[in-house]
């Protein structure tokens, strides 16, 4: 059986677990350097991304999921997971994954109750013709790419001043969305994940 741990320290990892269940997966919460031994794939999900990178120091997570991450184990962050695996982040005290190459912006859509919804064209994902629905929560703003990283979806011009700017991606192995996937009930960007996981040949990480 696939499986894929969900970093459990902070956030909506439960939602993340429900999803990848429902999907034949296995998904154990993730919340030492031992559980991520064995691992096909891992979510970093959202919460609030100060409060993730004080408990991954916490926890000794930091160099293990580096180097999990280096190693090309498939890493998938949503929202504050966006913001862990990015290699810059404009305004953070904190280290990150320092592994995507993005330079990200926390809380750009401003406070909770700026939160909001969107619908996106993501022809990457199974049956593309349908728009994914997608929900925002205090999200970061990608300020740039680079060149190795693959856009899969941005903005809408009708969504307001970010329009444009990109909200999914991937470089390699690792995949990010500023917004939540895991609190609709369309489980196309799970799919996405898991297929990824799959061409990476069930490389698990190491026992």
């Amino acid at each position: 059986m696939t499986t894929i741990g969900v970093l459990a320290l902070q956030g909506d990892f439960a939602e993340h677990q429900a999803v990848l269940r429902r999907l034949g997966v296995d998904a154990p919460p993730v919340r030492t350097p031992d559980g991520l031994r064995g691992l096909h794939g891992l979510i970093i999900p959202g919460g609030e991304s100060t409060t993730f990178c004080r408990l991954m120091a916490d926890f000794n997570l930091y160099d293990p999921l580096r180097a999990v991450a280096r190693a090309g184990l498939p890493v998938w962050g949503t929202c504050a997971g966006l913001i862990v695996l990015a290699q810059r982040v404009t305004d953070l005290e904190f280290p990150t994954l320092e592994a995507l190459d993005i330079t990200a912006r926390r809380n750009a859509y401003g406070r909770q109750v700026d939160s909001f919804e969107a619908d996106v064209s993501v022809p990457a994902l199974p049956d593309p013709s349908r728009p994914f629905h997608a929900v925002f929560i205090r999200a970061p703003v990608v300020v740039d790419a680079g060149a190795g990283v693959e856009v899969l979806a941005s903005l809408p011009a009708e969504a307001g001043p970010a329009a444009g700017s990109p909200i999914a991606m991937r470089q390699g192995s690792l995949l990010a969305t500023a917004f939540h996937p895991e609190l609709t009930t369309d489980n196309r960007f799970h799919r996405y994940f898991l297929e990824l996981v799959q061409k990476q040949g069930g490389r698990s990480s190491p026992k």
